[in-house]
């Protein structure tokens, strides 16, 4: 009997739908394939059947098949993408910010969704054909939800992908954002330690602090500046990835992102010609390359937070004088795999003294 596969869900896809993740990280899986192996009980998260509708959570494992144990069917021709129009094409070109071999790094506005959906047909993935060369089209590594501007890292080939996955997953990548919160925090800094989960009720579209049942989620935030008692300029460094985890963290302290009513509702605007689109920015990315070169970008601000800021009285430069806070300790896993590569490393070096002291033996008895 062929071997099961089985993939762990990571942070970043924390929240998507199975069906989506099969099209994210297996593309030459089918739908039909992934259908069939729900009906026949074959398809499972966490050891129970799954439906291709079924929600993802970070850990998760996902077992089915391996691919030479689906039945032969006779290949399909596939439904011809929807070329973009040369307006489209200009668009996405203008979005990017860096470009090297690995990778395009994108300022993405406010308004347009990283991936589609059921309702949702003009999307970033969609507009990345217009990236495509001899190598193929750049694939999405990582997320920010549709209102959410800035810094979006695309890899350009599948090898890089996976690289970057990895660094994403593995929380080395560094990622700063930028919000103009309502009210102002009683420190000047700190870490919000609250695990998130979906709250009941909203069909996994809006998360909420749940101790006893949610995953671990961290952010470490600083006050970079404030308008009197009115609002607060912060910079946020997300530790864990969770869906919509600033935005609720934010929340959950009681200074909800400005323009932000899904999680913040009526205080979440402010009067005063301040807009009421959502102001939470994707400043700087900062990851390192396949090839070891680090990639550190800055994205421009949208229109709609500039003009916040300037109205309030806040400068840029404030901000990006901040240094990058120090990496937060490592994991238990990581230390583990410290000491170990350590005690093997000892253990070569005294095997080499063993070798070298039997070799000298051996020359003084000749």
């Amino acid at each position: 009997m062929p071997e099961a596969r089985t993939f762990t869900v990571t942070d970043d896809d924390d929240g998507i739908r199975l069906d989506r993740w099969f099209k994210r990280h297996l593309p030459e899986v089918s739908f039909n394939q992934v259908s069939r192996w729900s009906r026949t009980g074959q398809l499972r998260l966490n050891g129970n059947k799954a439906v291709p509708g079924d929600r993802l959570e970070a850990g998760q494992q996902i077992r089915f098949p391996a691919p030479d144990a689906a039945p032969a069917r006779t290949a399909r021709p596939k439904r011809p993408r929807e070329p973009l129009t040369p307006d489209e094409e200009r668009f996405v070109r203008e979005m990017v910010i860096h470009e090297e071999p690995d990778a395009f790094v994108l300022n993405k506005p406010p308004g347009l969704a990283t991936q589609g959906g059921t309702k949702t047909t003009q999307h970033l993935d969609r507009l990345l054909d217009g990236l495509a060369d001899e190598r193929g089209r750049p694939k999405l590594v990582h997320r920010l939800d549709k209102d959410t501007s800035g810094a979006l890292l695309v890899a350009r080939t599948a090898r890089a992908a996976g690289h970057f996955a990895k660094a994403f997953s593995g929380r080395t990548a560094r990622k700063v954002y930028w919000a103009l919160v309502a009210g102002v925090p009683d420190a000047a800094e700190g870490l919000i330690d609250a695990p998130l989960a979906k709250q009941p009720g909203t069909g996994g579209e809006k998360m909420h602090v749940d101790a006893e049942n949610g995953l671990p989620a961290k952010t470490r935030w600083r006050l970079v500046d404030r308008a009197g008692n009115r609002a607060a300029w912060i910079e946020l460094q997300p530790l864990t990835g969770r869906t919509h985890q600033l935005r609720a963290h934010m929340a959950a302290i009681g200074h909800p992102i400005v323009g932000d009513a899904k999680y913040g509702g009526p205080e979440a605007f402010l009067t005063g010609g301040i807009s009421r689109k959502l102001h939470l920015h994707a400043r700087r990315i900062k990851i390192e390359a396949p090839d070891g070169r680090t990639i550190d970008v800055t994205a421009e601000l949208p229109a709609h937070i500039a003009e916040s800021l300037a109205t309030l009285g806040f400068s840029p430069m404030a901000g990006d004088s901040l240094p990058l806070e120090q990496k937060s300790a490592p994991s238990p896993e990581t230390k583990q795999r410290k000491v170990a590569a350590a005690a093997k490393a000892r253990r070569r070096e005294r095997r080499g003294e063993r070798r070298a002291r039997g070799s000298q033996g051996r020359t003084k008895r000749r």
